[in-house]
């Protein structure tokens, strides 16, 4: 693997400079602005580590998408991807502990689950594949969107588990998988639109997906304890 080649499968980028993706590295900051919330509002409310933690995971986010869109190599293709989906795999064992009232045993074994299907999906679209030296990187099936597919079906499931079984934030994870649902729509169609809108809509993406982040991380500082699972996530509830 050449981690010092080139990445190019994005519409903005028509060049290998650093600021070759202005739009797509600075719409990263609403990751940013999401994870500020956020401690804004577990500081107010006394969260744990483990919410501080994902808090901070969510800012890594964005620092790993601005990387990968500045310097767009191998190596900080990874830089992105990884806070990516250690941020999800927190996410998921958090909520389900904390709002779903399952098991740490059960959650392990889902995750276990739900890696093995990104692996197949990721290795079946070809994301993640590094280019032959000196050649850029042609658009994947979905334009890579695939390999979304997993957290997008999770985030689903979790809201219609939530609305059946009436969980006061119910609204607020809806709100989040309609926002995620957009932005995979914007993510796949970045190259198709490059004819009409040379800036792609790929910061678009960066955008919602803040948005999304923000909604789950405010989510879990507002939710209630399971019941019978022991204490909320924070002493001070929303009344």
């Amino acid at each position: 693997m050449d981690w010092l080649a080139s990445v190019d499968i994005y519409c903005e980028r028509v060049g290998l400079g650093f600021w070759a993706e202005p739009f797509n590295a600075l719409s990263n900051l609403s990751f940013i602005i999401a994870a500020l919330w956020a401690a804004i509002e577990a500081r107010k409310r006394g969260a744990d580590g483990a919410i501080w933690l994902l808090i901070g995971m969510a800012g890594l986010i964005g620092v790993g998408s601005f990387t990968f869109h500045t310097f767009a190599k191998t190596w900080s293709e990874y830089a992105d991807t990884i806070p990516i989906w250690s941020f999800v795999a927190m996410f998921v064992f958090i909520a389900m502990a904390r709002v779903g009232g399952v098991r740490p045993g059960r959650i392990g074994a889902i995750a276990l689950g739900v890696a093995a299907v990104v692996v197949v999906i990721t290795l079946a679209s070809g994301e993640g594949v590094a280019p032959a030296p000196g050649t850029l990187n042609e658009p994947e099936f979905l334009n890579g969107s695939a390999q979304y597919a997993p957290a997008w079906i999770a985030l689903l499931v979790f809201s219609v588990l939530s609305w059946r079984r009436k969980h006061p934030m119910w609204p607020w994870i809806w709100a989040a998988t309609a926002v995620f649902s957009l932005s995979l729509v914007f993510r796949t169609v970045d190259m198709a639109v490059c004819p009409i809108f040379p800036v792609g809509s790929h910061f678009v993406w960066h955008l919602l997906n803040g948005a999304m982040i923000a909604l789950l991380l405010q989510m879990l500082l507002r939710a209630p304890a399971p019941i019978g699972r022991g204490p909320s996530v924070h002493p001070h509830r929303e009344k």
